[in-house]
């Protein structure tokens, strides 16, 4: 096992809610957020976090909790890197296999816990949908395709060649007798 121990050392920090700035400490606890392992061994992280107290009476909240940037997050009770580990895992395996991946990993979650990380990752950027004219589909299914040798835009249409002899009235009246 390794154990580190932790603290911020920051003057002070910002309120989540109305974004004021106090650095005048109501006191501190210790947080044990579970870390990925290293090395083959599991990390006990021992972090202190302080408590701060504020005089912005416009704010619904008078003391809030300091969150050390990518590593903690509001009520957690893992560090980012194993929200992300985990979420990886579930997103390439989902819930039982995921799991169990994890274990293997040294890391103990539940199907269900994978399962959450999943969901509470953000929606995927879906691109605005192409339209599509009749001509670039039928191009695109094959059914048009430019031959080399022919024209793109054809020649204009040619009577059809008549029977020598046939007058251009009398081919009309030949096949209407028939």
């Amino acid at each position: 096992m390794v154990r580190v121990d932790a603290h911020c050392t920051a003057a002070g920090a910002v309120c989540p809610v109305c974004g004021v700035w106090s650095n005048r400490v109501h006191g501190s606890y210790l947080r044990f957020p579970a870390d990925v392992p290293s090395g083959g061994r599991s990390v006990v992280l021992r972090l202190r976090v302080r408590r701060f107290a504020y005089g912005n009476w416009g704010c619904a909240r008078r003391a809030f909790v300091e969150q050390i940037p990518r590593l903690t997050r509001r009520h957690g009770q893992r560090t980012e890197r194993l929200r992300s580990t985990l979420a990886a895992v579930g997103l390439a395996l989902a819930g039982r296999a995921g799991a169990r991946i994890a274990t293997v990993l040294g890391v103990s979650a539940s199907r269900s816990t994978v399962l959450r990380l999943i969901n509470a990752l953000p929606e995927p950027e879906v691109a605005a949908p192409r339209v599509v004219g009749v001509d670039e589909y039928a191009t695109r299914k094959g059914r048009l395709r430019h031959r080399p040798g022919r024209h793109r835009n054809p020649p204009p249409h040619r009577p059809a060649a008549r029977p020598r002899g046939i007058q251009p009235g009398g081919l009309a009246r030949r096949t209407s007798r028939r």
